[in-house]
């Protein structure tokens, strides 16, 4: 049993947050003071947490003192205002936000994938994009035949648009539902939350478009893989759709290799790869209902390409929740605790 250490949890009243909490307790992790911090509209509120209330308070001066580890889930700006006084106050700063994954001074991480490069003094840890991270887990052990290049399309539930995205869905499907006599190009097809109604429906744009007209979510994955593979030059394209599924990503997967290889050997090479389910029957598959509150990477329909050579494909879905966020972000904190924070 590892030794008790203090922790933080900045947002405690979001979705990602929620699962930080419910992580925290059903994974034994071994905490000994919790304090739980969000905006001023959840002063007053308590979590419930082994069977003890938290109170949630403000962030102040010194609100991080006394703590080993702060997981941050609050969006760019607090955590670019918060997470580096965080740090200085001794902890180590999990970031959950965007604002530092790309920042050559900091350490993008999936513990499966790149937890070898997990820093030895406390400071901030960037914490993957959702689809990002099922991505890596998947393609991580096919470097060893030579990752050419990455072509994948995802297919995103909206719980990666927090509790608002799930409300929104839920209203459209009631509204959708409770006048489906109606032609439902009369319904409505607007949303505050996703531009155009997620509900019976799919949305090519996540996030906001850049002078390019790439979506920021496409751009995410882009220049996060190449940086936790360490493959700068790999030659990666990525198409991010949004689905009216709740809550689990999945990602169809095209792969091309170096190397010559035989079905037999990716298979073998996948399931090497920790973290990672691999459904080896051609015909079997899961989706992201199946996945939701599941902790793995499903990997299946993996074969070779009807374009031939040595190009590759299979089909990915995770728990955006989960290992797509409070998961990777626990388990981060989990190797922290087998290295420098036990010493």
């Amino acid at each position: 049993m590892k030794s008790p250490i203090n922790v933080g949890v900045v947002g405690a009243t979001g979705v990602v947050d929620e699962t930080f909490l419910r992580l925290l307790e059903t994974r034994d992790f071994p905490f000994k003071n919790l304090k739980l911090f969000a905006s001023t509209r959840s002063l007053g509120q308590k979590r419930r947490v082994r069977g003890q209330d938290y109170p949630v308070e403000g962030l102040s001066e010194d609100c991080f003192k006394g703590l080993d580890v702060v997981f941050f889930s609050s969006g760019d700006d607090i955590s670019k205002e918060w997470a580096p006084q965080a740090a200085q106050a001794g902890a180590y700063a999990i970031d959950n936000s965007a604002a530092f994954r790309m920042s050559s001074r900091h350490e993008l991480i999936v513990p499966e994938v790149n937890g070898s490069a997990l820093p030895s003094s406390p400071t901030i840890i960037a914490n993957p994009n959702c689809s990002t991270i099922q991505l890596v887990v998947a393609l991580n052990s096919l470097k060893d035949f030579g990752l050419k290049s990455v072509h994948v399309a995802s297919y995103q539930a909206v719980s990666g648009a927090g509790a608002p995205g799930q409300a929104d869905l839920r209203a459209a499907l009631q509204e959708d539902l409770q006048h489906a006599e109606d032609p439902i190009t009369e319904r409505q097809k607007t949303s505050e939350v996703f531009g155009k109604t997620a509900a019976f429906n799919c949305i090519p744009k996540i996030g906001s478009f850049d002078e390019y007209v790439f979506c920021s979510e496409e751009m995410k994955i882009i220049n996060e893989t190449k940086k936790i593979l360490a493959l700068p030059d790999l030659k990666i394209s990525a198409f991010t759709v949004r689905i009216p599924s709740w809550n689990g990503h999945a990602e169809a997967v095209w792969f091309e290799l170096e190397k010559d290889v035989t079905r037999a050997q990716v298979l073998e090479a996948l399931g090497r790869q920790d973290g990672l389910k691999v459904l080896e029957t051609l015909t079997a598959f899961e989706t992201p209902r199946e996945l939701s509150g599941r902790n793995e990477v499903s990997v299946s329909r993996v074969q070779k390409d009807v374009t031939g050579g040595h190009h590759w494909r299979m089909w990915v879905v995770a728990d955006n929740l989960l290992k797509g966020a409070a998961l990777n972000g626990i388990q981060i904190a989990e190797k922290l605790l087998d290295s420098s924070l036990d010493s």
